[in-house]
Formats: C-alpha cells, structure tokens, sequence
C-alpha cells in the first residue's frame, strides 16, 4: 500500500498531498463501496462536496472502514444556494450528520458567487468552535482569491482549482503561494481531453519511469507542490493512480510538460457571463 506524503496547510493541519475525489461518483452503495476500495489501497483524503449529493454514502464508508477517524482527511463544499450565514451554518450541521462525524477537516466554498462572504464569516465562526479544522475556498480564480483572502480574518488554507498539464494555472499558483495557500487540483486528467492518457510526451517520459502517462500527469502537479483528487470507479485505476510517489521527474521531463500548457480550461470559463448566469441560476432571483 502506497503512504500519501503530507503537506502543511497555512494553520499547521497537516493534509494528504494526494487525495480521492468523488464527484459524479453517483448511487449510495456505488459510491460508498469506491470510498471503500479508495482507503483500502491506501487513500486518506476523501473529497466530496454538498452539491455531489453523496456525503451520505462517504460518511458510512468513513463508519464501516477499520481505519480511525482521526487517520482520514474529509473535504466537502458548500454550495451556493447555502451561501448566507445562518443557511451556511446550518448547511454544515447537515453535512455533519450525514458524514458521521463530529467535525470536518477541510470547507471550501464551492464557487465565488452569491453571499459568500457571509457564507465565510460563517466557515471562520465553525472553525473558531472547532467544527472545522480548515477553511479554504474552490474555482476562486485570482482575482477573487486576492479580494477574499485580503479581507478575511482567516486566510484560505486550500484553493481548489481545475488544474492539469494543459491548464496549469501559473499566474493562480503564483498568488497562493504569495499569500500562503495550497492551490488544489480538480480535475487533474482534464476529463479526458487532448488524449491525456496517450499523450505521445507524457507516454514518452513515463518510460523512463516504468509508468504511464496518467501517473507522469499527476507526479508533475505534485512536483509543482499542487495537491490532488483523482477520481476513478475501478480499484485498478485507483491503486495506478496513487502509484506516484517512488519515482521523480526531472528537470528536463518536467520543462516538457510545462510547455504544454494551453492556459485554457478544458472545462468551464468562469469569467464566461453564460458559465456565472448557469450557476448562479440554482439562487433564486430577488425580487
């Protein structure tokens, strides 16, 4: 079984460098057994998130695993429809209860719209009572992770970001590690696109290594000190993709892929008006 490095978050919690992600993982039992098989091969980081609609299934994973509480790492996310204090609060207690637990390692507030600031004030309240060990926000881009962490009493410990090989996030990267966050990569295989898995430069760097072009995609993001989720359904893949951590790349490998990034994303602009009107749509307008 692989061991996971750890990495300092900026209020000395320590946090897998690599975690399992569970987005789209859909089905209580479908999801609850991936959960499963991700801790027995050696997972600690689950990250999931209130509008994924499977903290219940992570949560009796977490109960029925042999592996102490205090040993896993849970993430989850608030959504926007949740964004006001007493609501953001609340949205918590519930996440609570149905992750089984006592207290959540890691918040993030899930996009940058909405009453977030309320809804952070209520994240650094929940952390100040110990009901969280970490706060951060997700899909903050840099403009908007400058405004909040210059005006929050607790500075984000995570930025979640779509972050891959071919969308780097550079310029994001060089703002959190200026004001001390951890950029934190969702969407590490960029669903798929530009043939990751058979990229002819991943594939050719990962036989030097004995590995596949998926794991030199995830070796690099780790190399740039970027945290990752993986998801996947299958044990194989699962036990592949944590299969990083006894080799490194070289300078050379890692100047390869770096200039692969296009700094476009291969899922969603959101800086795109139409990409904000489609999710600030699930808050009803006031009128």
């Amino acid at each position: 079984m692989t061991n996971v490095p750890n990495v300092k978050l900026n209020n000395g919690v320590e946090m897998p460098a690599e975690g399992f992600g569970v987005y789209r993982i859909d089905g209580f039992e479908n999801c609850k057994q991936a959960v499963k098989n991700a801790l027995s091969v050696g997972y600690r980081t689950i990250d999931t998130a209130q509008q994924y609609h499977n903290e219940d299934a992570v949560g009796a994973a977490i109960e029925e695993s042999e592996i102490s509480r205090n040993d896993i790492f849970i993430t989850t996310k608030v959504w926007i429809t949740e964004f006001e204090y007493a609501k953001t609060r609340a949205s918590i207690e519930a996440s609570l209860k149905k992750l089984r637990t006592d207290y959540i390692d890691l918040v993030l507030l899930h996009q940058p719209f909405g009453d977030s600031y309320s809804a952070y004030r209520a994240l650094e309240d929940l952390y100040d009572e110990g009901k969280i060990r970490a706060i951060g926000v997700s899909n903050y881009n840099s403009d908007r992770y400058i405004d909040i962490q210059h005006f929050a009493r607790i500075k984000p410990a995570v930025d979640q970001m779509e972050t891959h090989v071919f969308f780097q996030q550079k310029e994001m990267q060089a703002y959190t590690n200026k004001y001390g966050t951890k950029l934190e990569s969702w969407g590490p295989f960029a669903n798929g696109k530009h043939d990751i898995f058979t990229n002819p430069i991943l594939t050719k760097i990962g036989k030097q290594y004995q590995k596949t072009a998926s794991q030199v995609a995830l070796r690099f993001l780790t190399q740039k000190d970027i945290i990752i989720i993986p998801k996947s359904n299958s044990i194989e893949r699962m036990r592949q993709n944590i299969d990083i951590w006894d080799f490194t790349l070289s300078d050379a490998d890692m100047e390869s892929i770096e200039n692969m990034d296009t700094n476009e994303s291969s899922f969603m602009n959101l800086h795109d008006p139409k990409t904000v009107e489609w999710i600030v749509n699930s808050v009803p307008e006031k009128k």
